[in-house]
């Protein structure tokens, strides 16, 4: 039985924060442009990152650079690419590497989101003051999937040890990770989330072999009678935040009712908190694909309630003010 992350839409700051083993790992992906994932392809960055003990796929339609290791070696393994991507540039004028701008953009889910803000914003600030980076957090989460994008930007040493720092406030963090929709820019999407212009990527020769690396691909297959292959039914429980639960059932059930039949999972919600942190645990029961949809569905469910309660307020301390005048 997978198990999916607590929903809680304010961030927070993760309760105890511990220093990482070196054998403990951490997925860490990046969205790439296709000139980039070009450049790291035919320079066989790749083999210079598993030097450093990690695991890396990316493809060349998908964009997406996946490292997976210890932190530290995470972190190693993406300064080589910003380390390559930013020699890879066009040299005008003779200048040092610290002055030219490096970006990363990293692909986190939303459930972890807080634990890189930390409590108001404290976390975030420190990573800033610190490395001398500047971390964008975007504020919607990418089509079809509960990832947001944390840009890192700066001189390839301040990005590449803000990237370390952010690795680590996710690990700390990471179970709140489990269940999340990742990111597909697919070919059909590549039109929405393209920059720069689009257009696909010429990796040459060199980089077909990397590109068959990348995320392998679920496919429904029928046995050799003819006879469809068994449904292949997953159960997820994710917990959700006792004060969120009213916007998710909605008014007599209709909000719900509605992600139920979109989804085509079902969706059960416990009765009473499971446990001391009064979170309510909702099961969600289904194929994989419609378990993603249904976890979509909710996430965007609360963050449309999480902009209306904003709104609220924002407009209450409006009248407040106004009143006092």
């Amino acid at each position: 039985m997978a198990t999916g992350p607590p929903l809680n839409c304010d961030p927070v700051e993760p309760p105890q924060s511990r220093s990482p083993s070196p054998t403990e790992s951490l997925t860490l992906r990046a969205l790439m442009s296709t000139k980039d994932a070009g450049v790291i392809i035919e320079n066989d960055v790749v083999d210079l990152m598993e030097q450093t003990g990690v695991r890396v796929t990316i493809g060349g339609h998908d964009q997406v650079l996946t490292v997976t290791g210890n932190v530290e070696a995470v972190a190693k393994a993406y300064n080589l690419v910003i380390e390559q991507l930013v020699s890879s540039k066009p040299k005008k004028h003779a200048v040092s590497t610290s002055n030219v701008h490096a970006s990363i953009r990293l692909l986190v889910p939303h459930s972890l989101i807080g634990a890189i803000i930390g409590r108001k914003g404290m976390k975030i600030k420190a990573i800033q003051d610190d490395t001398g980076a500047r971390v964008v957090v975007s504020k919607e989460m990418l089509p079809q999937s509960t990832e947001r994008i944390v840009e890192v930007r700066g001189s390839p040493e301040s990005t590449g040890r803000a990237i370390e720092e952010i690795g680590k406030c996710l690990f700390e963090d990471k179970e709140r990770g489990l269940g999340t929709v990742l990111f597909d820019p697919s070919p059909q999407h590549q039109h929405d989330n393209t920059r720069g212009g689009g257009g696909s990527s010429h990796t040459g020769n060199n980089g077909a072999e990397r590109q068959k690396k990348g995320r392998t691909r679920s496919k429904r297959s029928s046995s050799s009678s003819g006879q469809p292959a068994p449904i292949n039914i997953q159960t997820q429980n994710i917990s959700i935040p006792s004060d969120m639960v009213g916007c998710i059932i909605g008014r007599s059930g209709t909000k719900i009712t509605e992600i139920r039949r979109l989804s085509g999972s079902k969706i059960s919600i416990a009765k009473a908190p499971h446990d001391d942190t009064g979170e309510r645990m909702f099961t969600i029961v289904g194929t994989p694909e419609a378990n993603e949809k249904a976890l979509f569905l909710l996430y965007n469910q609360l963050e449309s309630e999480k902009e209306r309660r904003a709104g609220r307020e924002a407009q209450q301390q409006a009248e407040s003010q106004q009143q006092q005048e």
